[in-house]
């Protein structure tokens, strides 16, 4: 499978944040490209507005029977009616990360992996690379609030990657740089004990290129026993690190630091989104970006217009009556973080946190980190758990979370009741959480607490 030679493909579950990105990389190329997904989405609807055919119901009549290439995701079920028409007539059949590995090879490769962070981090490179001149291909797991997409091309032969550790699909990447933010355990559906997922996270390191650098969070379990011929280690404020941020200020919702290095310093930056995560996150970028030679103006330049990204640290209402703030979070750690730093942020101002939990296994797996971070808010709202691929495992439910939060007043209830909850009661600092679809209340809450 080379790239140059693939004038049709074909995507089963072209909707997906990561399988979308690819579809755009192709359709830039002038490849014709096309589709199934099982929904009409916003994303579906951007792909089919620049010129991809798409379609949402199982149906041979609709497939490209001529297509060179059909790239599938993990998602969709393997009795799926075109996948397994394509697989019994010969065609080659492959996984999205099978594409990522081919352009891996292919580009200079900057990969950004990690049960946290990673989202942020890589689509904060592609920015400070495309804002500077420098240009890349960004291949990322949400959309960037720059430029409204997951994915931008550049004729410049380097690529920035988000890396998927589900399905162990980050593992075929061969990156020039790797990054790697956190290894935490996730996915133990899939990795089964925290030391196979620390293994996974070594494998990854252990692919990068000859003469290549692995730039890893600090203090990371098992860092000794990470592979790169070059490698390197960034903090939020840790100077025991290479490259760590210092003198961090808050400023209205935003920070301002410095980036400090044994050989270099970039004073002043100014990070304009929330999150004590994101300085270090910025860090992360930054170093990237010197390394890549690109001038301490331009980075300082770049990161100052970097508005974010959709769920992550996400302001949708900032005042000085009410504060709404949306994300992803859908891990423990991931939550201690949001609900942390918002409360240092807007210091005073009472924590309402709406969470959602994603999937029954991990609901099952860390429950008790739930309810500990949880616990860090004034008031909780649980809704039922979002099951995504899974069925119902018996006795796990949200309720499970709720007999582990001590301290504020914990509701359950439907995503349908919500709005009419927020309308009738007093709201000072708002936070949406989870990876499912409670992202459906982002328009009514904003429109309610406006």
């Amino acid at each position: 499978m080379e790239l140059k030679n693939i004038h049709r493909i074909y995507f089963v579950g072209i909707g997906g944040i990561g399988m979308s990105a690819i579809a755009r990389f192709f359709n830039e190329k002038g490849v014709a490209v096309s589709g199934y997904d099982r929904t009409s989405t916003l994303l579906t609807q951007q792909l089919e507005a620049e010129g991809i055919r798409i379609h949402y119901t199982e149906d041979l009549e609709q497939i490209d029977r001529a297509a060179d290439l059909v790239v599938y995701t993990p998602a969709i079920p393997a009795t799926q009616k075109e996948l397994v028409f394509y697989r019994e007539n010969g065609y080659e059949v492959v996984k999205r990360s099978d594409v990522l590995q081919e352009i891996t090879r292919e580009l200079f490769a900057i990969t950004v992996a990690g049960t946290h962070g990673k989202t942020t981090v890589s689509t904060m490179i592609a920015h400070l690379l495309r804002h500077a001149g420098y240009g890349c291909n960004a291949f990322l797991g949400g959309i960037s609030s720059n430029y409204g997409k997951n994915f931008w091309s550049s004729e410049k032969p380097v690529a920035v990657i988000e890396a998927d550790e589900y399905d162990r699909s980050f593992l075929k990447l061969s990156p020039d740089i790797a990054v790697l933010t956190a290894m935490d355990p996730d996915h133990l559906d899939i990795y089964g004990t925290e030391q196979a997922v620390e293994d996974a996270f070594i494998q990854y390191s252990a692919n990068i290129k000859p003469n290549g650098t692995l730039l890893a969070r600090h203090a990371l379990p098992r860092a000794a026993e990470l592979k790169g011929d070059n490698k390197l280690t960034y903090s939020l404020q840790n100077d025991a690190a290479d490259i760590y941020a210092t003198n961090i200020r808050m400023e209205n919702g935003g920070y301002e630091f410095d980036v400090v290095e044994q050989d270099w310093m970039i004073d002043n930056v100014k990070l304009h989104i929330g999150g004590m995560h994101n300085v270090e996150n910025a860090v992360a970028a930054i170093g990237v970006a010197h390394l890549l030679g690109i001038s301490n103006e331009k980075i300082r330049a770049a990161v100052a217009d970097f508005k974010g990204i959709r769920r992550r640290f996400d302001y949708l209402v900032k005042n000085d009556r009410v504060v709404y703030i949306d994300d992803y979070a859908h891990h423990p750690e991931e939550l201690r973080a949001l609900i942390t730093s918002a409360k240092t942020l807007f210091r005073g101002k009472k924590c309402t946190v709406i969470f959602q939990p994603h999937l029954f296994t991990r609901t099952r797996d860390f429950a008790e980190g739930f309810g500990e971070t949880l616990s860090l808010a004034d008031e909780v709202i649980l809704l039922p758990i979002y099951p995504a691929r899974e069925l119902p495992i018996e006795g796990i439910t949200s309720e499970m979370i709720a007999g582990k939060i001590h301290g504020p007043e914990v509701k359950i209830m439907n995503r349908d009741a919500v709005p009419d909850w927020v309308r009738d009661n007093k709201i000072e600092m708002l936070i949406t959480a989870g990876a499912g679809d409670i992202d459906l209340l982002r328009e009514p809450l904003t429109a309610i607490l406006n």
